[in-house]
């Protein structure tokens, strides 16, 4: 069982649901799922066309499945949705206890729309309940992009009654119009008849890409008022984010949804691997401790968090003058907030895309190999 004392036990007693970001079927075979629910307190799992890719690269595990699917015709993009969808679904069974037992906030398993739909909301629609109908799982999650046209896409599936894991959030703004969408979406599914506590939903603000990305612009500014903020949006961003997020669940909008059943979307904090060596490699864990969030870790960053991780309680509803002034500072010495995460969403959505290429090359090569 879990130790009590553990920094990831500590962590969730603060109210931080730990995910793990990364899914392979060996991982679901070898009952490593297991193991982390067990020991890490991990209590869902989020996948992404990279991790797909990552897997299929590497796994003998999928050998049989290929085979069966290329004697039987399958079509690249059919195979792809047939494994990946087999995973996910055998995930949601694992994490299926969690679900009951936390009347579905966690126990979650995220599975993503193709990247290339990333800028077609009618087809990111059809995908989504392509997928959710696919996996039937109450415990799944469809990843729609928090793009212009994801948005649209994200009210439409709200609507319908799907659980939404919205991903590729950078900015602020693009956070507050995440929550319109997903309120917008609670409407429809309220005037459909829809049960709204049967929905959740989590919105995946990026942090260790804001910093990476911020810190090279304030190293091409070389002031020491430049050089002296490095390393510290992605932290303030979020916290931020988090501010934005108590704020806009305060609304008589959004309280007389929760008072029908609904569930606030929490902030989930993604992309929490640390990627400066300088760094304490625990920092976009400890930093972004507060209730009622998720973090999904990478398998080293959890194992960081586990042997050494310093929980010191909620760091976030504390810091919201700090980060303000840190975004503040930021602006005054010339880095272009806006401009940066618009940046960073653009190449989101492309390291998506040549990951899933990836994917269906791996594919590819795997059912010619097969017939």
């Amino acid at each position: 069982m879990a130790d009590n004392t553990s920094p990831t036990a500590q962590l969730s007693e603060v109210g931080v649901s730990i995910w793990l970001d990364d899914l392979s079927r060996e991982r679901i075979s070898t009952g490593g799922l297991q193991k982390l629910m067990a020991e890490r307190n991990v209590v869902g799992v989020t996948t992404n066309p990279t991790i797909f890719a990552a897997a299929l690269a590497k796994g003998e595990a999928y050998d049989a499945q290929v085979a069966s699917l290329a004697a039987a015709g399958a079509s690249v993009p059919e195979a792809v949705f047939e494994i990946t969808t087999d995973d996910v679904q055998a995930a949601s069974d694992i994490f299926r206890p969690v679900y009951d037992a936390t009347n579905g906030v966690d126990g979650r398993v995220s599975i993503e729309v193709a990247p290339d739909l990333a800028h077609d909301a009618a087809g990111t629609i059809a995908e989504a309940k392509r997928l959710w109908a696919k996996v039937d799982r109450p415990n799944a999650m469809i990843k729609i992009p928090a793009t212009i046209e994801g948005l649209e896409a994200i009210t439409e599936v709200i609507g319908a009654g799907i659980s939404v894991n919205v991903t590729l959030i950078f900015s602020l703004a693009r956070h507050q119009a995440v929550i319109e969408a997903y309120l917008a979406g609670l409407e429809k599914a309220k005037a459909a008849g829809i049960d709204l506590s049967t929905i959740e939903s989590v919105a995946s603000f990026f942090v260790s890409r804001v910093d990476t990305e911020i810190d090279a612009h304030l190293e091409a500014i070389g002031t020491p008022e430049a050089l002296a903020l490095k390393s510290k949006a992605g932290v303030a961003n979020a916290q931020l984010a988090y501010q934005l997020f108590e704020q806009q669940f305060a609304t008589e909008r959004a309280q007389a949804l929760l008072a029908a059943g609904a569930n606030k979307q929490r902030p989930l904090w993604a992309s929490t691997g640390v990627k400066d060596p300088s760094l304490p490699d625990t920092l976009y864990v400890t930093e972004l401790a507060v209730d009622g969030v998720v973090n999904t870790m990478p398998e080293k960053t959890l194992e960081a968090t586990f042997d050494h991780g310093v929980i010191e309680g909620d760091r976030v509803t504390v810091s919201y003058g700090e980060a303000q002034q840190v975004l503040d500072q930021l602006a005054s010495v010339g880095v272009d907030y806006d401009d940066v995460t618009a940046q960073l969403e653009k190449e989101g959505v492309e390291k998506f895309i040549v990951s899933w290429n990836e994917l269906l090359d791996t594919v590819t090569a795997a059912l010619e190999a097969s017939k």
